[in-house]
């Protein structure tokens, strides 16, 4: 392993100069990866473990949009495409790739089928951690390992269809044959990691929630929604307010940010912008803290889990998830975005 010194602090990362791809197609020479569930996580991996020369085959249930989805991406039904349960008695290692409630739901009738010697992969650590809930208890005899991509499975696959990678975390719950470590390793290169630091399945999902609830979705759109209002208010445009709330963020800032960390992006913003932000950047940071302080309490005692268990299972899920997208997809917020990325040059080529 590298060390890496991250802000003072050093750690532990692996890179393909220390695990490269011959090593690790080497290690899964003689695996079958199954990748169960073809919905966000499951194309990316499988088709990047696919043209990385890894073995797979993926499971999916017949007749759903996602079976459709991987026979266009070249998955052959009765080869390389299955139903869930027999692509997980055909799989040595069995990607588990469904929802956090899905694989809840389905628990019972893969579990036969990790016999002896399996390795059962995760990309979350949500249902081992939270096994009182999900009652997902892997059997003592197999290894359990986790790799988490550090984005969508869109990302997972644009990232190394140009090369750049993506980085995940990794962490071995259960090391039953001893070579646990290696699999999750190749598993995490072969899948298209840029780079995979350690982790444990319980610091893997505490900071995931947080992050998803907080500053990555959940806290970002909120934000917005406040500023877009605060602005809308005072009489700005919806164009003005969208613009100055979401579009320069996404389409300049953030990209600076990115490149070269956030002092880059102030340095290379007006001295007013830099003075202002420098100003109200301790403001906002405390008075969020406490909300974070709660957010985090409520995730690792289970309280955020419970709920996405029940809405999640509830039989009218898809109805009422795809309602509460239409509000926020129908606000004026963002349907005066949709109007201004038309307006974007590349769009108005097309």
């Amino acid at each position: 392993m590298a060390k890496i010194n991250f802000g003072g602090v050093k750690e532990d990362v692996i890179t393909s100069k220390e695990f490269p791809l011959k090593k690790a197609q080497k290690t899964l020479k003689n695996e079958t990866v199954a990748v169960l569930g073809y919905g966000v996580q499951g194309p990316g991996q499988a088709l990047n473990l696919r043209d990385n020369g890894i073995r797979v085959i993926v499971g999916q249930r017949k007749g759903t949009a996602s079976w459709k989805k991987a026979v266009k991406d070249g998955f052959k039904p009765g080869k390389t495409l299955f139903p869930l349960e027999e692509a997980a008695e055909r799989g040595t290692i069995v990607c588990y790739l469904l929802s956090d409630a899905g694989q809840k739901t389905l628990w019972p009738k893969i579990k036969p089928h990790l016999t002896k010697g399996k390795a059962l992969y995760f990309s979350h650590g949500f249902s081992i951690t939270y096994k009182d809930l999900t009652k997902v208890i892997p059997p003592p005899d197999i290894d359990v390992i986790l790799v988490a991509p550090k984005g969508s499975g869109r990302n997972v696959r644009s990232n190394f269809l140009d090369g750049s990678g993506i980085n995940s975390s990794f962490a071995v719950f259960q090391d039953y044959t001893g070579k646990a470590m290696d699999r999750v390793l190749a598993m995490g290169i072969a899948v298209g990691s840029g780079y995979l630091f350690p982790t444990t399945f319980e610091n893997e999902v505490y900071s995931d929630l947080t992050g998803e609830r907080g500053v990555l979705m959940g806290c970002l759109a909120g934000v917005m929604e406040a500023q877009y209002n605060c602005l809308r208010k005072h009489g700005h445009s919806p164009s003005e307010a969208f613009n100055e709330t979401v579009e320069e963020l996404t389409q300049s800032l953030i990209r600076l940010v990115a490149e070269n960390g956030m002092d880059w992006m102030y340095a290379n913003c007006s001295t007013t912008a830099q003075r202002g932000a420098l100003d109200w950047k301790g403001r906002f940071r405390d008075a969020v803290a406490p909300v974070f302080d709660r957010l985090y309490d409520r995730v690792v005692t289970g309280k955020e889990t419970r709920i996405v268990l029940r809405a999640n299972s509830a039989p009218d899920y898809r109805e009422k998830l795809e309602k509460e997208l239409a509000e926020l997809r129908n606000s004026e917020m963002w349907q005066a975005g949709t109007a201004v990325r038309s307006l974007r040059p590349e769009r108005r080529k097309k």
